[in-house]
């Protein structure tokens, strides 16, 4: 079993700027795990957003707290706690934090294709 969350060590090591508009710490992260690359947690503040960007993977957005507007590709959508969002491999994104209260979420990733 691996036990990660916001307060070990080993997190803590990861902060990180994502996106331009939020803060990141890797939760878990390849090698360690078989078929992710990693699990991220991510806020970003009211008025804030994950600038919009293409990643080589395949990803999904899940909501823990906050609101938000996501887009993916041309459509767009609002987003809160409980909502998980699938994010095809090439799919443009962004994430804004159009509410009054930081916006939290969890990045499950999954191996670049031809990556083991």
């Amino acid at each position: 079993m691996i036990l990660r969350n916001l307060s070990h060590p080993e997190v803590l090591l990861t902060r990180y700027r994502a996106h331009g508009g939020g803060v990141a710490h890797m939760l878990l992260t390849h090698p360690r795990l078989a078929t992710l690359m990693f699990l991220a947690h991510a806020s970003i503040p009211p008025g804030q957003r994950l600038e919009g960007h293409i990643d080589p993977m395949e990803e999904i957005y899940i909501i823990l707290k906050g609101r938000g507007m996501m887009r993916v590709d041309a459509e767009e959508r609002p987003v809160g706690p409980g909502d998980a969002v699938h994010l095809p491999i090439g799919a443009w994104h962004e994430l804004v934090n159009d509410g009054d209260e930081t916006l939290e979420i969890h990045v499950v990733a999954g191996l670049i294709p031809g990556e083991a």
